[in-house]
């Protein structure tokens, strides 16, 4: 399934992407800690696993990504969003939020959420979505 081609950037809903790319990804947006010795068949879990991976790519490229965990029907989350820095400020981390929303409705599922890192308010309000009042996100410790 493709999306728009702006540019010569595709967006399309992948089950595997390169290990070595996807890790250069996690990398650049300071996701990935040095000391980290995770093995490529860990890496291709994670696009494999989620319920949609969609990817970002230029010349055959994978250049940024987006994930949604759900049960397809009712609820999901976006989450891992990410652009390579040289191609960041050109629309593309909204073109896969976008696309991800689409696949997702598409499903019917009605609920979509994320948690967004400091200073992506803007980016995220921009696309619709809103801070949840009386609501606050947990992480197990």
């Amino acid at each position: 399934m493709k999306s728009n081609e702006v540019k010569g950037i595709e967006i399309k809903l992948v089950c595997t992407v390169p290990a070595d790319e996807f890790q250069a990804l996690y990398q650049d947006a300071g996701w990935w800690r040095k000391d980290y010795t995770i093995s490529d068949a860990f890496l291709h879990l994670i696009p494999e696993k989620s319920a949609l991976f969609a990817g970002a790519f230029f010349e055959k490229k994978l250049i940024g990504m987006g994930r949604a965990l759900s049960d397809l029907c009712s609820d999901a989350y976006i989450q891992d969003v990410a652009v390579l820095t040289a191609y960041q400020n050109l629309g593309i981390g909204s073109m896969i939020v976008r696309f991800l929303i689409q696949e997702l409705k598409k499903r019917g599922v009605d609920w979509i959420g994320l948690i967004g890192e400091p200073g992506t308010s803007l980016f995220y309000e921009k696309l619709g979505f809103r801070q949840m009042k009386d609501h606050i996100p947990f992480k197990l410790e």
